[in-house]
């Protein structure tokens, strides 16, 4: 791990302990040194896109880290709103935004046994579904906890989607997901700098049937 939590850390990982590990010590800094001084543009895009594609709450944020997303939904009136993150430093980052209605600490690619099947209108995640962290076996657990016509809206970095075979996931989804939409986007803004400030994301949207 870098002497400095860091964007290459973060895409370095490889275990929950790993990840745990790192954000513990970047919860505190994450939003100066990472969001704001790499212009990250991915929280405010999926919050827009569920909102504009007529998401509702009760919604869960997937990895919501330090509450971004939860932010940006919030600012445009899609309550009530759940956090989700493996880490409990990122989440106390995230209540301190007062956005949330409940934090649960927990690892997405397991069952969480204190989320009743079919219980949210809506899913989203943006930075999450990313090199070192979660890949497509996540929808498990997703699809497991959306209600039946519940708006799903998440980022899938580029090369990892690539990587990862997201595209073979979502055809073994038909039949559990209807409507998928992928839309390219830039995962940072214009003007952004450093090896990374070219990369881009899907934004994948889908109903759950």
């Amino acid at each position: 791990m870098p002497d400095k939590p860091n964007l290459d850390g973060a895409y370095d990982l490889k275990t929950p302990d790993d990840n745990r590990r790192l954000y513990r010590e970047w919860a505190k800094t994450y939003d100066q040194t990472f969001a704001q001084a790499h212009g990250f543009r991915l929280p405010q895009i999926v919050a827009s896109a569920f909102e504009a594609a007529g998401g509702r709450g009760p919604v869960l944020d997937v990895g919501a880290g330090t509450g971004l997303v939860g932010q940006s939904l919030a600012s445009l009136g899609v309550v009530p709103i759940d956090a989700f993150d493996l880490s409990g430093e990122m989440l106390d980052e995230a209540e301190n935004k007062a956005v949330y209605r409940d934090l649960i600490q927990g690892n997405i690619l397991e069952r969480n046994p204190s989320i009743p099947d079919r219980k949210y209108d809506g899913i989203v995640s943006s930075g999450t579904f990313t090199m070192g962290h979660i890949g497509p076996e996540a929808f498990d657990e997703i699809l497991r906890i959306a209600a039946h016509g519940a708006l799903v809206t998440v980022a899938i970095n580029a090369q990892h989607y690539q990587n990862a075979d997201f595209g073979l996931a979502f055809d073994q989804l038909k039949g559990q997901i209807k409507g998928l939409s992928l839309t390219e986007t830039r995962i940072y803004a214009n003007g952004a700098t450093g090896d990374h400030a070219d990369d881009k994301a899907l934004i994948a949207q889908f109903i759950v049937a």
